[in-house]
Formats: structure tokens, C-alpha cells, sequence
């Protein structure tokens, strides 16, 4: 497997969400007024197939909620992560078990250890950005 790499480049980004359709969400909020919420209804609006991930939930956006990426029974193309830094290695290990094509770290979130452990086998990360402003500032 070659190995995967921090995606920091524009032209990489836009690549990125050029090539994916399915978007799994981990951490999204049932509530409106949320930054996770207000990026996946975006997504979606854009087109993009949305799996909500957080527990206790059963419904998000019309879309069935999974209590984990484990339990997500379709292949996604880019986990998107709303969890705080020091959550983020678990949620990576967990990752590697569905293998999308990349790990997206939102706005304000960077963990160096699970960027390397992802990247070491073949995942594509991308850390601190928020996917809706990228997608908006690349795509209009």
C-alpha cells in the first residue's frame, strides 16, 4: 500500500473532493445551529452522500445515524471529523478499519500522531480546514 500524505496543497484538496462522493460525518450535532451540523447539510446540498456518526442519534439530515465508523455498513471516501484533538487517535485506529481515502480534521483540529499512524497506511489527512469553507472557496 503507498503511503498517504498530509494534504496541504490546493490543487490536492480540490483533487480530494473532486474524486469522493460519500462523506461520513463523525460528530455531527442533531441541532441546526451547530458548525457540524450547518457542514453537513452543506455537503449534502452539494451532493455529497452524508453517513452521520454519533451515538445515540437515529436520525440527522433524513440520513440513518451509525454509533460508529465501525458500524457504517457501506464504503466511505472521507471521514470528517468534529472531535476534539486528544479524540482524534482513537477515531484514526477506527478509521483504519473502513480505509476511505482520506481523514479530514476540521477547523481548529490537529493531532500529529494519528496523521502519521493514517498516513503510514495509505490514508490522505487533511488538518485545521473546514471542508465547507474549502469546497465554497474552491468550487464557486
Amino acid at each position: 500500500m503507498s503511503a498517504g500524505r498530509v494534504l496541504t496543497d490546493e490543487k490536492d484538496i480540490r483533487a480530494l473532493l473532486e474524486q469522493v462522493s460519500t462523506i461520513a460525518v463523525l460528530g455531527v450535532s442533531p441541532k441546526p445551529d451547530r458548525d457540524s451540523h450547518r457542514v453537513a447539510k452543506y455537503l449534502k446540498e452539494k451532493g455529497y452522500r452524508i453517513i452521520p456518526v454519533r451515538p445515540k442519534q437515529k436520525e440527522i439530515l433524513g440520513e440513518p445515524v451509525y454509533d460508529s465508523l465501525d458500524a457504517v455498513p457501506e464504503p466511505v471516501d472521507i471521514v470528517n471529523a468534529f472531535r476534539r484533538a486528544e479524540q482524534i487517535p482513537a477515531h484514526a485506529e477506527e478509521a483504519l478499519r473502513i480505509k476511505p481515502k482520506a481523514f479530514w480534521m476540521q477547523l481548529g483540529i490537529e493531532n500529529k500522531e494519528a496523521a502519521d499512524l493514517l498516513t503510514r497506511n495509505g490514508i490522505h489527512v487533511v488538518m485545521n480546514r473546514c471542508i465547507k469553507i474549502e469546497h465554497a472557496r474552491l468550487f464557486t
